[in-house]
C-alpha cells in the first residue's frame, strides 16, 4: 500500500460487525422496547450467544468486555442470572427455535465444567433446537483442563475457536499472554479425539513488538495445526475505552505502514497454504461451510464476526450481549452486577440500542454485502427498499474518491472493491454510513 493511500485512509472507521454500529447505541431501547422487539420472533429462528466476561487472567491487548474473575460465588450467581435470562425470552417469544448457539466471551470456560453443562441444560429444557445446529465456543489453551473437554462434548460443541494471537515470546509478554504453540497443539489435539474436529484458530496482527519476522514464525506454527478456519485481525489500540491497553508501550507498535505489510503478509501466507480468504479478516478451507456460505452468497457478518448459518436473528445472553432483532439492537448491561440484579427483580437488563429505521435496513444491507461479498448491485438493493438508485447514488459524497483512488470498480449501479481496496473496505463501508462521525476515539483505525 502507497504512502498516499496510508495518509488517505489510516483514520479510525467502524468495523462494521453492525449498522447501526454500537456507538449509535443509547438508553431510549431499554428492557419494555426489548421485551416487544422479542415478541416479534414468534416460531423465527434464531442463533443464541452466551458471553461469559471473565477470564482467568487479563490479556492487555484485548477489548472485550471481560475481568478477570476465579470466585465460586461470583460464577454461580452469574450462570443463575442467564438462566433467568432464557427463562425470560422463552416467555416473551414463544416458539422460538434455537438455530445455532456460540459461546464468547471473555473465556466461557471460565464458568466451569459443572456451571456450562447446566446453563446449556437450561436451554435446552426451554427451547427447541434445529437439527444439525452449529455449536460454537471459545477457548483459551491455557486453561483447558480434561474436564472441560468432557463438558464440551456434553454441551454438544461442535467447533471450537483458540485464541492463540501470536507464538512469538517477547510479543506474548508485550501482551501478557505466555501461551507455548505445543500447549496450543495438545489443546487441539484432544478436542480432535474427543470428537470436535471443526476448529478455528484466532490470531492477531499489528501488536507490539511484532515484526514481520516474528509474525512470518507465528503463521509457520499455526499453519501447521491445519485448522479449518483463520481469524486473523487488526490489533485496534482503543485506550480510551479499555484501560488495560494502556500497559502497552505505544512505542513499540507498528505504524501503519508495516500493519499494511502485516496484513498483506497474512493473506499471501494462509491463501498459500490453500485457505479460502472470507470478508476483512477470516481464512477458511474451500469446504468449509463459511466458504460455502460465501460462494452462495449466504454469508453475513454480525458481532461475532463472519458466520455460516442461517439464523438471521440473535439473542444475546448474559453481561453485555447484543441481540439482533427484526426492530433494532438490544445490549445488556455490561456490568455482571448490575445485569444479574436487574434479572433478579424480574426484568430484562437491557441497557441501550437502537431502533432501525428504513434507511439504516438499506444501508446495512448494503455495508453488510460490501463486508461479506465485495460487490454489490445498488439498483436492484435500492428498489427492494423502495429507494430511487440515481437519487441515493448521488448522495454518496466519497463515492468519486473511491473509484478514482483504485478502491472500487463501478460500473453503473454495479460496485465492486477491487483487490487494492479489500484491506480497506472498512472505509468504503463508511461512504455509505450516514451516521458515521469521524473521530480518533471513536472507533479503531482502519490499517
Amino acid at each position: 500500500m502507497d504512502a498516499t493511500t496510508l495518509a488517505a485512509y489510516d483514520k479510525a472507521v467502524p468495523r462494521y460487525t453492525s449498522y447501526p454500529t454500537a456507538a449509535q447505541f443509547d438508553a431510549r431501547v431499554g428492557p419494555g422496547e426489548h421485551a416487544a422487539w422479542l415478541g416479534e420472533l414468534g416460531g423465527s429462528f434464531a442463533t443464541v450467544y452466551f458471553h461469559v466476561p471473565f477470564c482467568a487472567r487479563l490479556c492487555w491487548y484485548c477489548a472485550c468486555n471481560t475481568m478477570a474473575m476465579n470466585r465460586t460465588e461470583p460464577l454461580d450467581a452469574y450462570s443463575r442470572a442467564m438462566a433467568l435470562e432464557l427463562d425470560r425470552v422463552a416467555g416473551l417469544a414463544p416458539g422460538l427455535i434455537v438455530g445455532a448457539i456460540q459461546w464468547g466471551g471473555g473465556t466461557p470456560s471460565q464458568l466451569g465444567a459443572r456451571r456450562l453443562v447446566e446453563v446449556a441444560g437450561h436451554l435446552a429444557t426451554r427451547f427447541d433446537r434445529r437439527s444439525g445446529a452449529e455449536v460454537s465456543m471459545e477457548i483459551d489453551p491455557r486453561h483447558c483442563p480434561d474436564e472441560l473437554v468432557d463438558a464440551m462434548t456434553r454441551v454438544g460443541v461442535t467447533r471450537a475457536s483458540l485464541g492463540v494471537q501470536d507464538f512469538d515470546p517477547g510479543v506474548q509478554h508485550a501482551i501478557n499472554r505466555l501461551q507455548s504453540a505445543e500447549t496450543t497443539a495438545d489443546v487441539l489435539d484432544r478436542l480432535r479425539r474427543a470428537g470436535i474436529r471443526r476448529i478455528n484458530v484466532d490470531l492477531v496482527y499489528g501488536l507490539p513488538r511484532q515484526t514481520l519476522s516474528t509474525l512470518s514464525r507465528t503463521l509457520d506454527a499455526a499453519l501447521a495445526l491445519a485448522p479449518d478456519r483463520f481469524a486473523v485481525f487488526g490489533y485496534a489500540h482503543v485506550p480510551w475505552m479499555k484501560p488495560r491497553q494502556r500497559l502497552i508501550e505505544q512505542a513499540e507498535l507498528p505504524g501503519a505502514a508495516l500493519r499494511a505489510e502485516m496484513a498483506a503478509l497474512v493473506s499471501e501466507r494462509v491463501s498459500g497454504a490453500g485457505y479460502r480468504r472470507i470478508g476483512l479478516d477470516h481464512f477458511a478451507r474451500p469446504d468449509d461451510s463459511l466458504a460455502v456460505a460465501e460462494a452462495c452468497g449466504r454469508l453475513r457478518r454480525t458481532f461475532q464476526g463472519y458466520v455460516a448459518d442461517e439464523s438471521p436473528w440473535v439473542v444475546g445472553i448474559g453481561a453485555s450481549a447484543i441481540s439482533s432483532l427484526p426492530a433494532g439492537y438490544a445490549q445488556n448491561s455490561a456490568a455482571a452486577d448490575r445485569y444479574g440484579a436487574a434479572l433478579e427483580a424480574g426484568t430484562l437488563a437491557t441497557a441501550r440500542g437502537v431502533a432501525l429505521s428504513a434507511a439504516d435496513r438499506l444501508r446495512g444491507e448494503i455495508i453488510n454485502r460490501l463486508m461479506c461479498l465485495q460487490a454489490i448491485d445498488l439498483a436492484e438493493v435500492c428498489r427492494r427498499h423502495r429507494v430511487e438508485p440515481v437519487s441515493f447514488l448521488a448522495g454518496i459524497d466519497a463515492l468519486p474518491r473511491l473509484v478514482d483512488d483504485g478502491l472500487v470498480d463501478r460500473e453503473g449501479d454495479l460496485l465492486r472493491i477491487t483487490d487494492r481496496g479489500r484491506p480497506l473496505v472498512r472505509s468504503v463501508c463508511a461512504a455509505f454510513d450516514n451516521h458515521f462521525t469521524p473521530g480518533p476515539e471513536r472507533h479503531a483505525r482502519a490499517i
